[in-house]
């Protein structure tokens, strides 16, 4: 069972019906134990970074998400999601994050309007099972003010809006995706499927040298 995170944030009912569409059991959820027992996590997000893990704190979630990475768990991270992943946050002040991939939140620079919303293209830089079969160049819809400053080893790809920044991160089993695979039609649902195939090879004992790095 993958298990969308219920912290209060985010698509969440966008989020399910997406992996329903691939044919993946998913079930909504804050119960820690739920989380703990989980074949996978996703965390989804909308908002603000900060108001984001005041929520995961005040429902103790932070330390069953470290636990997960820990111990290999396949996480997806979506929108704010993934940007909860690095250690920092400069919107609104500075908001320490979850510290599981190293690199700051920023926002876009003066004389561009925010938020970066709508399709723009993924740029692909290095092999990862979660690209399966979408073509470089392909349009994934986004909504975001602010942007990851992410390792280049962990920049799985990348998309432009006057400055180039990470759309697709990862590193060991921790997948985040800037944009809305949710909203991205056709291409965020090959997404999807390649984080539920990388989910099912985990589980198998199959987990690919592409993944883990």
């Amino acid at each position: 069972m993958i298990a969308i995170v219920d912290y209060g944030l985010g698509n969440l009912g966008s989020v399910a019906k997406a992996f329903r569409q691939v044919g993946a059991p998913t079930v909504l959820t804050a119960d820690r134990d739920a989380l703990r027992s989980a074949s996978a996590l996703v965390l989804p997000g909308d908002g603000a970074f900060g108001a984001a893990m005041d929520e995961l704190r005040q429902r103790s979630l932070v330390p069953v998400l470290l636990e997960a990475e820990a111990a290999g768990t396949p996480i997806l991270g979506i929108c704010v999601g993934m940007q909860l992943f690095f250690d920092a946050s400069e919107e609104h002040g500075s908001h320490a994050g979850l510290g599981l991939l190293r690199g700051r939140v920023r926002r876009f620079g003066p004389g561009l309007p925010v938020p970066h919303m709508g399709w723009n293209q993924l740029r692909w830089r290095c092999p990862h099972a979660v690209r399966a079969e979408v073509a470089d160049g392909a349009h994934v819809y986004f909504v975001h003010s602010y942007y990851a400053e992410a390792a280049p080893e962990d920049t799985v790809a990348t998309s432009d809006y006057g400055v180039e920044f990470p759309a697709i991160v990862a590193r060991r089993s921790v997948i985040g995706m800037q944009f809305h695979p949710e909203k991205s039609q056709a291409v965020g649902l090959k997404l999807v499927e390649a984080f539920v195939a990388i989910v099912n090879e985990r589980r198998a004992g199959r987990l690919s040298a592409r993944v883990v790095r």
